[in-house]
């Protein structure tokens, strides 16, 4: 059913057609079903929101009524309007403050860095002739360690008994 005419079949149900339009859609009535359920629905929906208008009344009268929705209107049009400001100005006054603050932390640290006096770091050395032998210096400590790994399969291997010594 096309839109045109379900909104003719909403003024015919309302009483706004001519008698030449209420003729033409009644004979339509008379031949297809589809409409007169659609006007069947249109009828139940109107019965059922014809109550609903009764029930609203005002605790003070019109005028007063309509006269402070009126003030409110006023009022608001007189307020000055404030711009919006953008989240990130907001948070620019607290930002710009530790950003300048970490800038001369990393500055100073920078500054600092060079007065200190420089500290060795361990290195560990391995002899070209002996690979088995590893020597460890930590100059911080004062440390040097020496680490010897010999075949366990020598003279010195423990479980040998100690007559096999020379």
């Amino acid at each position: 059913m096309e839109y045109e005419f379900q909104l003719k079949l909403q003024s015919y149900l309302d009483g706004e057609l001519s008698e030449g339009e209420a003729g033409e859609v009644a004979n339509r009535l008379a031949r297809d079903q589809e409409a007169v359920r659609l006007l069947g629905e249109l009828r139940n929906t109107r019965q059922a929101l014809k109550g609903f208008d009764q029930g609203v009344t005002l605790p003070e009268s019109r005028e007063f009524f309509w006269s402070k929705i009126e003030r409110e209107i006023r009022r608001q049009e007189t307020q000055p309007v404030r711009p919006r400001v953008p989240i990130w100005a907001a948070w620019q006054r607290y930002l710009m403050p530790m950003g300048a603050a970490a800038v001369m932390l990393i500055a100073g640290l920078i500054a600092l860095q060079s007065f200190l006096p420089a500290v060795a770091e361990p290195t560990v050395e391995s002899a070209d002739a002996d690979s088995g032998a590893f020597t460890y210096h930590d100059y911080a400590s004062g440390a040097t360690l020496v680490w010897l790994s010999y075949p366990a399969e020598n003279d010195f291997a423990p479980g040998e008994p100690a007559a096999t010594l020379p």
